[in-house]
């Protein structure tokens, strides 16, 4: 069975279409650019298009790659301070003369889309739902709830321990009381986890790296893996055999991948009903 991202993500275009029409005013998302890294730019594309198709305002600032980290955040404490901006996201990677870390916690929380402030993924935590959840983990969920996969005592194993992917969502699988077990590449005996599980969750970037021998017939597969060989796209599990063997499995792409956008301009319109 094909859990259908893309399918999923319609549906949440859709209602947000039908709540910002009802709006005296659209929610507004604003996005960083720093230079013009080809992947960063058909993301940009992707999140300007589907914005434009809820009704929402998009606007986008992009800047030379040599912008200094202080001209950065400059702009970045404009958008902080502008209550014409409900949201914005700084695409990432940033060039190396750039640290991450200091332009993500720079970003107000409140208006952190992205959902990858440390106060949004400490909110996570301590089960306080009303602030932004990052997108992609917050994807996964909208998913699961779509096809009524109910996580609740379900046993869970992650593979991958990102602060974007990983982490996230092992929190918030607790929170909705899964047992959660997160394992890396170096993880000893990853096949007793994986095996033992009703759900993987693989977010490595190694293709074919879950094959249809270290999972059971049962399991259900969310694939965040993401790589490019010959300019073909491969998640970490193998599809064709697993979708063989009847286990309920997300594609790549057309998966997780496609909720991460449609999650983004969501955490915009609830930023802007809670400001």
């Amino acid at each position: 069975m094909i859990l259908d991202g893309k399918k999923v993500a319609q549906e949440v275009y859709d209602e947000l279409k039908n709540s910002i029409s009802k709006l005296s005013s659209p929610p507004h998302l604003h996005a960083i650019l720093v230079g013009k890294n080809s992947p960063s730019m058909r993301y940009i594309s992707q999140k300007q298009k589907w914005a434009e198709y809820i009704w929402m305002q998009f606007t986008l600032h992009n800047f030379d790659e040599n912008i200094t980290e202080n001209e950065l955040l400059k702009c970045i404490n404009w958008l902080n301070t502008d209550t014409w901006v409900d949201g914005f996201i700084v695409q990432l990677p940033l060039p190396k003369h750039i640290n991450e870390s200091n332009i993500i916690n720079a970003i107000a929380p409140q208006k952190d889309v992205d959902g990858f402030h440390p106060i949004n993924q400490g909110k996570i935590v301590i089960w306080d739902a009303s602030w932004l959840k990052a997108c992609t983990p917050a994807g996964m969920m909208e998913l699961l709830k779509y096809y009524k996969i109910d996580p609740k005592w379900k046993n869970i194993t992650i593979i991958g321990r990102s602060n974007i992917v990983g982490k996230p969502i092992a929190n918030l699988l607790i929170n909705a009381q899964a047992t959660v077990t997160i394992c890396n590449s170096q993880t000893k005996d990853i096949d007793f986890f994986t095996k033992n599980s009703d759900i993987v969750i693989t977010a490595l970037g190694k293709p074919h790296f879950l094959t249809t021998d270290k999972i059971s017939q049962n399991t259900i597969v969310l694939d965040v893996g993401f790589s490019v060989i010959d300019g073909k796209i491969y998640g970490d599990a193998d599809f064709e055999n697993i979708l063989q063997q009847w286990n309920p499995i997300t594609p790549v792409p057309g998966g997780v991948g496609s909720l991460t956008v449609a999650m983004l301009l969501k955490n915009t319109f609830q930023a802007y009903k809670n400001k």
